[in-house]
């Protein structure tokens, strides 16, 4: 097969997939789009060959002006205007109005160019990445390959405190080898490259950027007023790269932690879209002239974090009888109102290509647990476990659990804690407590990030020799079933091993008010992927 032929095989991959709605997860396309890398021809990326956003959004008629404002879940004075910090969804949210990526995913999971107009690779080692060339700064200096060398770079040093250093580490070197060009030579093979490359942190700054104070982007809006912890106001980029775009005039961005004054201020009129509603909220919401609930089935998931290297959870006995004290079919219909699916304790979600269907379920079994947490030598001790609104439905499902260890002789303390500072004070630095994970574009990622035994978010600080060494092999197998198998044999490992417990995977909700066009949801986060302000309009 020809170099071109491969280029039309490729493009018709990622149409057929997205054409049938299967999407494009982990990688390139659902089928086997190693089998090109394995011929040894040339494997091209680029952005002719990718979806557009949905025909019901392009069929509208997008209006300029108006000011979109949004509320998210999470507010803090460590808010950042640094991509490479990001760590929730309003920074995810802010850094995408002030910078582009070299990627980003599309609603089926396919990436899609952006500052990059091809990636190219032969191996899926070497890769070489040709850059637009009309793109501007916002202080009107040009887009040069410097700064994808320094935006990419920056992430291993360990003092920049990189959200993704763990995946970037992978990164061998980054440098510019034309004038619109730079090649990416990683330590082994990893096809997810394009998607991994379209993670908020990846954004891409200018060359040699340290202070943050005011970003200076390519994206589609300039900074009016960043106040940590308060708000983030964007203005329009009159010099943004795409032609017409973006829309709105204004956006605004800030954080109300508490869920109820959320939906209040969205049915008051006072901000236009909100993520994280609740479920039990979800009815007043629609039943409001005006207003609809966006429902996405995503990777999203609170989990109970036991760390495993303070007591009492360095005992393997401890971890398992809590996994079993979790009923996951009330979880899911007390603490989510049916909203969720049910899980397994392990990270990957059903509609993953990876997932693997093959694990026995983990029931909820008191008797079990009895059992276990006796031999871990803690019936009848009083035990503290934390959960804030912070957390989704963590506080229930606390009080679920906690309930359910009265019955076989545990104290569970339930300790509610506000929202604001939980994830900076209480997340990962607390015994017994809960997380959020936002879903991840791939399995690799996902893996990385979160259980890798130097991840910087291993949440409950597992370490697995095993594990790691099945994430490196299977980020080079070329052979789609062998990776697959390798990443059952990691879930099976997080399954039983790890102080992880995933009682169900929560449905995506947002409400918004219905003047906000050209929604396009994708199935990773809320707002579009925390990318809505660049596409979206009023229709006033």
């Amino acid at each position: 097969m020809s170099n071109q032929e491969n280029k039309r095989f490729f493009s018709d991959e990622l149409t057929a997939a997205a054409e049938s709605g299967s999407g494009l997860r982990d990688g390139f396309t659902r089928r086997d789009m190693m089998r090109t890398l394995m011929a040894g021809s040339l494997l091209t990326l680029g952005s002719a060959s990718l979806m557009a956003v949905s025909s019901g959004a392009m069929a509208q008629t997008p209006k300029r002006g108006g000011k979109l404002r949004m509320a998210t879940q999470t507010s803090s004075t460590a808010d950042t205007l640094d991509p490479a910090k990001a760590a929730h969804a309003t920074d995810y949210t802010r850094v995408n109005l002030f910078y582009n990526g070299l990627t980003k995913l599309d609603s089926k999971l396919g990436p899609q160019m952006v500052l990059a107009e091809e990636l190219l690779t032969t191996d899926a080692i070497t890769w070489t990445v040709k850059l637009r060339k009309d793109v501007v700064f916002h202080d009107g200096k040009p887009f040069t390959p410097a700064d994808v060398v320094y935006s990419l770079m920056r992430h291993k040093d360990p003092a920049v405190a990189s959200k993704v250093k763990v995946v970037a580490d992978q990164i061998e070197s980054v440098k510019a080898t034309g004038p619109n060009e730079v090649q990416i030579k990683l330590a082994g093979a990893n096809a997810d490259l394009p998607v991994i490359l379209s993670t908020a942190q990846f954004l891409i700054i200018r060359d040699g950027t340290t202070d943050f104070r005011t970003p200076n982007g390519t994206g589609a809006f300039k900074v009016k007023e960043f106040t940590p912890g308060v708000r983030t106001i964007g203005v329009r980029n009159e010099n943004y790269w795409k032609s017409g775009m973006p829309y709105l005039d204004e956006v605004e961005v800030f954080g109300i932690p508490d869920e109820a004054a959320r939906v209040n201020a969205l049915l008051s009129g006072d901000v236009h879209w909100i993520n994280d509603v609740n479920a039990r909220s979800t009815e007043r919401v629609r039943t409001t002239s005006g207003y609809t609930v966006i429902e996405t089935r995503t990777g999203l998931y609170t989990d109970l974090v036991i760390r495993q290297d303070v007591a009492p959870g360095n005992s393997m006995d401890f971890t398992l009888g809590m996994k079993y004290l979790m009923d996951r079919e009330q979880i899911k219909n007390a603490a989510f109102r049916g909203y969720a699916v049910t899980a397994n304790d392990q990270p990957i979600d059903p509609t993953n290509r990876f997932y693997f269907p093959g694990l026995p379920q983990r029931p909820y079994d008191p008797d079990k647990a009895k059992f276990h947490l006796q031999k871990a030598g803690v019936l009848g001790s009083t035990i503290p476990l934390v959960a804030s609104a912070a957390a989704t439905g963590s506080v229930d499902i606390a009080v679920l659990m906690q309930q359910s260890a009265q019955k076989i002789g545990l104290k569970l303390d339930v300790k509610r804690v506000p929202p604001d500072g939980y994830w900076s004070n209480q997340w990962m630095k607390v015994p017994l407590g809960f997380g959020n994970i936002n879903p991840r574009p791939s399995a690799d990622i996902l893996f990385t990030q979160l259980f890798k035994s130097d991840a910087q978010w291993n949440e409950s600080g597992w370490k697995n020799a095993q594990f790691d060494q099945l994430l490196v092999a299977a980020r080079g197998e070329t052979d789609f079933n062998k990776r697959k198998q390798m990443y059952a044999d990691m879930q099976i490992l997080v399954h039983e091993k790890c102080g992880i417990g995933i009682p169900v995977f929560i449905i995506n909700l947002e409400g918004v008010n219905t003047k906000v066009k050209g929604i396009t949801p994708v199935p990773l986060g809320a707002f579009m992927n925390y990318t809505c302000a660049e596409y979206v309009w009023l229709d006033a």
